[in-house]
């Protein structure tokens, strides 16, 4: 990526109106469009480190014998009536739209109904089962305020899994499958270290429910734990009942922010049952159909990831999530040369800042973007056959050697 040829920028600050630092940094460092209030458009930067999301949780469900779809945002209000979801006196985020020939389509908020209503054309017997199929669907929810930046918004992307089986017992053992691919996702998003799984409450569906929250001084919620963090509950759910569920006394635990990275739903038959999505059994008698659904907002956590990372000179991206590996800046004659040889040849891995501008201003905007090296290529360096290669996250810089750095960058 040649800086020269996008028209992405950097800005030194941004409205007012944005507080949200995840919001800010993406902002300046060209990640990020505000559009209007919780609306934002994905830049090529910010859209290969949402990609780079995308791989690690499709990678980790895949494992798990989950299917990838892709369903529409625009909705038939039908299943959702059967339901009670559609009427906004019932479900309050709703945005609606008049078709032009009469009547209403929905954008859908989630998609249980849906999925739920397609599955009755393709799941009839026991042996169908069980199904795990899951998408990235942005979602649109109209909240009263859309705040915390990227973190809460009207307009989305997530992951919306969600499970089919016989019984309770086989959804219970998928459950926990699940639960073990959230843990693995997290930690290969640099949040394992400060995520954990979460009780909190069932809403409709269940007693209980779970969410996987990230412990950060600007989340929305707040969190109870013990000493070893073996059991963690929402501050919704801390009562007598759910404490003697749980085994803890209200004296053991502690309190903190936390950010909602995912959470999963035993659904039961909330949905199967209105539907109608039922199996013959074994015997040949008609059952229905066993559900749960497990999210994960693909945005958001891209916004906890800054808001744990980020220093004061801007964004700083683990390895592995980065939009690319190498910041690239040539002074001299000879270090510009050499920089193309190199872009050109891992086009992939390297932001080539040739932009006609000072030094300092490209350090500070290799700082600002968060990218995991900085490659300094100069004359000076050049003169000892080196260049220089600085840490974004620790500040260390070192020399290295032309053919090493060749071989790396390859």
């Amino acid at each position: 990526m040649k800086l020269s040829k996008t028209f992405v920028k950097t800005f030194r600050e941004v409205g007012k109106e944005e507080t949200a630092r995840n919001a800010e940094l993406l902002i300046r460092a060209g990640y990020i469009n505000k559009e209007m209030a919780g609306v934002y458009t994905y830049l090529p930067l910010g859209l290969k480190v949402i990609e780079n999301i995308k791989t690690i949780i499709r990678e980790e469900l895949n494992k798990i014998d989950c299917e990838e779809i892709q369903m529409t945002a625009l909705q038939n209000p039908e299943p959702w009536q059967k339901t009670g979801r559609w009427e906004s006196d019932k479900m309050d985020i709703w945005f609606k739209t008049d078709l032009s020939a009469g009547g209403q389509l929905g954008l859908a908020p989630t998609h249980e109904e849906p999925i739920t209503n397609m599955m009755k054309k393709y799941i009839n017997s026991y042996k169908d089962l069980p199904v795990y199929a899951y998408q990235f669907q942005t979602k649109f929810r109209n909240e009263l305020r859309a705040k915390s930046g990227i973190l809460r918004t009207r307009e989305f992307l997530m992951k919306d899994l969600y499970s089919f089986s016989p019984d309770e017992e086989s959804h219970n053992e998928f459950y926990e499958k699940a639960t073990d691919a959230y843990l693995r996702i997290y930690d290969r998003l640099g949040l394992g270290d400060c995520t954990y799984k979460c009780f909190a409450s069932g809403g409709v569906f269940s007693k209980y429910s779970h969410e996987f929250q990230t412990f950060l001084p600007v989340g929305e919620d707040t969190v109870y734990y013990n000493k070893d963090r073996s059991v963690v509950l929402n501050e919704e759910v801390l009562n007598d009942e759910v404490l003697a569920d749980l085994g803890v006394k209200r004296e053991e635990l502690e309190s903190t922010t936390a950010a909602e990275v995912g959470n999963i739903f035993t659904l039961r038959y909330k949905f199967s049952e209105p539907l109608g999505l039922e199996v013959n059994n074994k015997e040949g008698k008609r059952e229905t159909v066993f559900m749960g659904c497990y999210g994960i907002g693909v945005s958001r956590v891209m916004g906890v990831i800054v808001e744990k990372y980020a220093d004061d000179k801007g964004l700083v991206w683990p390895e592995n999530l980065a939009p690319y590996k190498y910041y690239l800046i040539s002074i001299g004659e000879e270090g510009e040369k050499l920089a193309a040889e190199f872009e050109n040849g891992n086009k992939d891995n390297i932001i080539n800042d040739d932009r006609d501008m000072r030094p300092g201003q490209k350090f500070a905007d290799a700082e600002l973007m968060g990218i995991p090296y900085r490659v300094v290529i100069s004359d000076k360096t050049l003169s000892s056959g080196e260049a220089e290669i600085t840490d974004r996250k620790t500040g260390e810089s070192k020399m290295v050697k032309i053919e090493e750095l060749r071989k790396e960058l390859a």
